[in-house]
């Protein structure tokens, strides 16, 4: 969905694809957008294959009239108690998150439960792992179906996240066992519980002990409240506007808590605020009393850089980690460097990062390959690094000012085939298949034929080869091109790699459910290391690329972007703004990056390092 740059090269133009990961589509496939120049330049599908991470394989759409649908139902039903208080309306600017009550484990551990019922019910494994990853950052996680838990768990565990994917009303039977409803209610360990059924938690233990415990009634919250589902455009968090952008008719909507005021109710605190549009009210899209944290949706689609998402990576902090002091690194990595690079511009790149004392990341192709001489005049062509000795010397003049060397796969394409543009090195997938559609839109078609452990290891130990033929040191990081593979490659990366930097797709069935597909999937990019569902060790990478040039209705990505979603991450206490950017553009706007990111108050730090 993101094609961008255009670029002279050996007097052919270049164009350069940032692929998304789009939760807003219509039909659940899974698309990036992307076309050729009218000159038919060169296109290059960059690596942000996740700018937008979100779902592959489920109809969003209409899960969302779902939801809505169900929630008038309940609406409609006349409640059993009065309301005890009018409904709290606010414009006041949401007030910085507090520490949870309870004190967090020494090595924290979390517990992740997630609906499986319903038509829908494979969604909830795709929001689990998304949660469950972000959790990897503080200790270990063990997930599984909600409907497993048994009583007491929740005190064996330093936080518990339960993500209501399943609307449990009318024709669909609340799965979620009483047991969990009454262990929330009373255990002391942080609870985070994100979108449908707390409702029927408040039914469960009673409304009256419910609202006494917690300050507000769920029984009496709803998705439309003097407002409109659709219309929530943003969030407002520690002194950041988060972006809400969903399309029309795909929004699911969110909670607006029912917050009661008067003697008898403790305090809520609102941790982050919704804007309705439609009205200009705002309330409580997270809020917390007592152990429980409550966010009216699930923020894991429809997402980009400078997302409420961002709400969420942060108040996991409040549970698993309290005590963690206010710290915010950046992360540089140059961009498919490969035996086709000119040595001279890399050579400028690392003069200027040098000067600057910022350490980066070099990813590099060892095996360029133009199979079908699309940029060689109709000739085939294979350079490998050793062939290239001006290129290598040039990647040892980076590596002895700052740099770190790290693997881009073995020749960031597919065989002879157009995947999905011309079969060159960098413009195409090498471990996931694609197509271009009619409308313009590169489509995720899955694992390439050959794909299982043995064909991904024999790569791995191809492209490590050639960085010890051309005399280079090992690369200890990986990058997945155009950040595109099965959960098979990704295991294999995380067994020859120290870390993987990059966005990653995580598929159905990963959790031990049967699969919905093999093309079924996840997205998801992270403000900070974690160790994901793989086992594997991730680097971030979460604000994104340089792209200069406007592209089927999406803006150019210019420093003022980068530095724009830099500065919305600043609301994760300990996170880092990472991004990319490809050599063969001018110094200036990386050094206006670079600028603009110091001057929030990030440092930059080697891969290495994290």
């Amino acid at each position: 969905m993101r094609p961008v740059i255009r670029r002279p090269r050996r007097g052919i133009s270049k164009f350069a694809f940032l692929l998304l990961l789009a939760a807003a589509l219509l039909s659940g496939t899974f698309m990036a957008a992307g076309g050729a120049g009218a000159d038919g330049g060169r296109r290059y599908a960059n690596e942000t294959v996740a700018s937008r991470p979100g779902v592959s394989g489920v109809d969003l759409k209409a899960w969302a009239k779902a939801q809505v649908r169900a929630d008038k139902a309940r609406h409609k039903k006349p409640n059993k108690k009065p309301r005890e208080k009018p409904r709290e309306r606010t414009t006041a600017t949401a007030p910085r998150a507090t520490p949870a009550p309870a004190a967090a484990a020494a090595s924290p551990t979390t517990l992740v439960l997630y609906d499986t019922a319903g038509t829908y019910g494979h969604l909830g494994e795709l929001y689990a792992m998304a949660a469950a990853n972000l959790a990897g950052h503080f200790g270990e996680v063990t997930a599984k179906p909600v409907k497993e838990y048994t009583a007491g768990l929740a005190g064996s565990y330093g936080a518990v996240i339960y993500i209501g994917s399943t609307y449990y009303c009318c024709t669909t039977p609340d799965e979620i066992p009483t047991a969990f409803y009454q262990d929330v209610s009373t255990t002391t360990t942080p609870v985070i519980w994100m979108g449908a059924n707390i409702w029927n938690m408040a039914n469960a233990v009673g409304v009256a002990r419910f609202t006494q415990t917690y300050g507000w009634d769920p029984t009496t919250s709803y998705y439309e409240d003097g407002g409109s589902v659709g219309t929530v455009t943003q969030v407002s968090y520690k002194n950041q506007t988060l972006t809400r952008k969903i399309p029309a008719g795909q929004d699911g909507g969110v909670l607006r808590p029912n917050i009661l005021t008067g003697s008898g109710y403790p305090a809520v605190t609102k941790l982050a605020e919704g804007l309705d549009s439609s009205n200009g009210h705002t309330f409580g899209w997270a809020v917390r009393s007592s152990n429980l944290t409550y966010i009216g949706e699930i923020p894991f689609a429809y997402v980009s850089e400078s997302d409420r998402v961002i709400v969420i990576e942060d108040l996991l902090f409040d549970a698993l980690a309290p005590t963690t002091p206010e710290r915010h690194r950046a992360l540089l990595r140059l961009e498919d460097i490969s035996p086709d690079s000119d040595p001279a511009e890399l050579r400028t790149m690392a003069d200027y990062l040098y000067s600057q004392k910022i350490p980066y990341g070099i990813n590099v192709i060892p095996v360029y390959q133009d199979p079908n001489g699309a940029y060689n005049n109709g000739v085939a062509q294979t350079v490998t690094l050793s062939q290239r000795p001006d290129l290598v010397s040039a990647l040892k003049y980076m590596l002895a000012r700052g740099a770190v060397l790290m693997n881009h796969g073995y020749t960031h394409q597919y065989g002879t085939v157009a995947n999905p543009y011309t079969g060159a090195s960098a413009d195409d997938f090498e471990f996931y298949r694609a197509h271009v559609d009619t409308a313009d839109n590169v489509v995720y078609d899955g694992p390439v034929a050959e794909d299982s452990t043995a064909w991904t290891q024999a790569r791995v130990t191809s492209a490590l080869a050639e960085f010890t033929a051309a005399g280079l040191p090992k690369p200890t990081l990986w990058t997945t091109p155009h950040y595109a593979a099965s959960a098979a490659d990704y295991k294999v990366f995380g067994s020859r790699y120290a870390a993987r930097l990059e966005r990653s797709l995580y598929f159905s069935g990963t959790l031990g459910a049967s699969s919905a597909g093999s093309n079924v999937f996840i997205g998801q990019f992270f403000p900070y290391t974690v160790k994901d569902v793989y086992g594997t060790k991730v680097l971030p990478e979460n604000i994104g690329n340089y792209e200069p040039d406007p592209y089927n209705n999406h803006p150019p990505r210019l420093p003022a972007d980068l530095i724009s979603a830099a500065r919305a991450n600043l609301a994760v206490r300990d996170g880092v703004a990472s991004f990319f950017y490809h050599p063969y553009y001018p110094t200036q706007p990386l050094k206006d990056t670079v600028d603009g990111i110091k001057a929030l108050g990030y440092t930059f730090v080697s891969p290495t390092s994290l």
